[in-house]
């Protein structure tokens, strides 16, 4: 006898099993939104909230799985009801983009450390959006001047949208701190330490009481080489000076700020 196991007979080829889903989903599409039989709504429901369980699963990052499956599911009745097979696309094609949209306002809306007005919410969205177009045709991370200029705000408006998106998430202080050495502190045993940042405070104040005794030419010269990240040449182009003007002036802006700042310690 054969130790070798009997051949099964080949199930449909995927191709046959696509085309026979495609044609099954049309059918009850019409039958839903031609002739209004819900019988065909609640089905073409439940073939899809397989797709809404394994979007929600890539989407969950950690939050409560549960909660984002009901977001998706509830995606899927709207879409499901919304759809116009008038416009060609598959009703599947038309509930991913569906699902995932729910599913994103559903994290701007309600996974936030603190409440955020709905105005900052949207801004915010609008800054991330740019910050990745602006990383794409930029090959790296934009400045905050770059983004501010993409955004048309300010550059203090466009840093307070990038800090916004901190209050995304935040640390439980039983969280162990990210140290190099094996010690078991958690987070709640830095409280109380001493922040050496406070240090700066008075060297910022001391470098704006200097800007203010700048000349004009001078307090931009140093704006557009720190702040918007130029280059020399470029800002001689801009400003209409050579770039050995622009490096003569920057050195003594630098000069005249380290005279102040050391008068004022």
């Amino acid at each position: 006898m054969s130790s070798f196991p009997a051949r099964r007979s080949p199930g449909p080829a995927p191709a046959l099993t696509l085309g026979r889903r495609a044609t099954e989903e049309r059918r009850l599409v019409d039958r839903y939104h031609v002739d209004g039989d819900l019988r065909a709504r609640e089905e073409l429901i439940r073939r899809f909230l397989p797709l809404a369980r394994k979007l929600a699963v890539r989407a969950s990052r950690g939050d409560s799985l549960e909660d984002v499956y009901q977001v998706a599911s509830v995606a899927v009745v709207k879409g499901v009801d919304r759809y116009d097979p008038d416009r060609g696309a598959a009703l599947s094609s038309y509930l991913v983009p569906t699902i995932l949209g729910e599913i994103k306002r559903h994290f701007r809306d309600f996974n936030w450390a603190m409440h955020m007005p709905r105005d900052m919410h949207d801004r915010m969205m609008a800054s991330r959006t740019a910050s990745d177009v602006l990383w794409q045709r930029l090959g790296r991370a934009p400045t905050p001047a770059e983004l501010a200029e993409e955004l048309n705000v300010t550059v203090e408006q466009a840093l307070e949208l990038r800090e916004a998106t901190l209050a995304l998430a935040v640390r439980s202080l039983d969280a162990p701190r990210e140290s190099d050495d094996d010690g078991a502190e958690d987070l709640a045993a830095a409280i109380g330490d001493l922040d050496e940042q406070y240090e700066i405070v008075d060297d910022r104040s001391a470098l704006a009481a200097g800007l203010r005794a700048l000349p004009e030419r001078e307090r931009l010269i140093l704006k557009m080489r720190f702040e918007d990240d130029m280059l020399q040449h470029e800002i001689a182009e801009r400003i209409g000076i050579s770039q050995m003007h622009v490096s003569r002036l920057l050195r003594r802006a630098l000069d005249r700020l380290r005279t102040i700042a050391a008068a004022a310690a």
